[in-house]
């Protein structure tokens, strides 16, 4: 699979491990379209890199087919990575009472059924395209987290939306086998995304010190330095890799 000349589509594409992804794909010859509800810094980054920017709610089936017909637009659509994502922190039973349950289908709506209704959308566009030499017609990269593994105090939500993202991998590649479309997830650990940025100094470097090595935050550029290896190994398919410095969360 080859990067240049090719359209990717990225969700959550706006910030954070989406946007360091969009500008790998532009620096390797690529083209982008970034889906994403954070419509000012979208379109910004789309400006910056000759790309495409479309509001869009993962969730909805309208709003999917409208950023997929967007990346066909621009050429062969050859990948989709699936960074949109939330992560709400909430104990099952906490001091005002059960965990509300809007909440919970919110986090796996937009984590799980959000990358699944992107997946299926991009896939069908994908199949649809010629193959390269190796019979391969296209990528997609989902993003779950350590947390699917090592959920911690107040993820029950959070950890077990990434979980079924894991979950997802496996048959999804095997589904799509048969079109030449690979599946695959990156599972980052603790990693400088807008929302722990915005945390205390402090805060993040206590975070950093609890990666083995090397003792720091991911940086989005790491992520995107991996699903560059993904896009180009046409071997890898159907697994989660771990991107975590060898860490393993602890309960809080």
């Amino acid at each position: 699979m080859q990067i240049n000349d090719n359209v990717f589509l990225i969700t959550g594409g706006a910030s954070g491990l989406g946007a360091a992804t969009a500008r790998m794909i532009v620096a390797n010859g690529g083209k982008v379209v970034l889906a994403d509800v954070q419509v000012e810094a979208g379109e910004a980054l789309a400006t910056e890199l000759h790309g495409k920017f479309v509001k869009c709610d993962v969730t909805s089936e309208a709003d999917g087919t409208a950023a997929v017909a967007a990346a066909t637009a621009m050429g062969t659509l050859r990948g989709l990575i699936n960074c949109a994502g939330v992560a709400p922190a909430v104990k099952t039973v906490g001091k005002n009472g059960p965990h509300p349950l809007d909440v919970f289908q919110r986090t796996v709506n937009i984590n799980l059924v959000g990358t699944f209704n992107m997946a299926r959308l991009a896939a069908a566009a994908m199949e649809k395209s010629d193959a390269t030499a190796e019979g391969e017609r296209g990528i997609i990269i989902n993003t779950a987290s350590v947390a699917a593994y090592d959920g911690q105090i107040g993820q029950a939500a959070y950890a077990s939306s990434k979980a079924a993202v894991v979950g997802l991998t496996l048959p999804m590649a095997r589904d799509l086998s048969r079109s030449g479309v690979r599946v695959m997830t990156i599972a980052p650990g603790i990693f400088e995304t807008p929302m722990l940025l915005g945390m205390p100094q402090e805060v993040q470097d206590a975070l950093g010190k609890m990666v083995p090595f090397p003792s720091r935050l991911g940086r989005p550029d790491e992520y995107a330095h991996l699903a560059k290896a993904i896009i180009e190994n046409v071997m890898l398919n159907g697994e989660t890799i771990r991107l975590d410095g060898a860490i393993r969360m602890q309960p809080k």
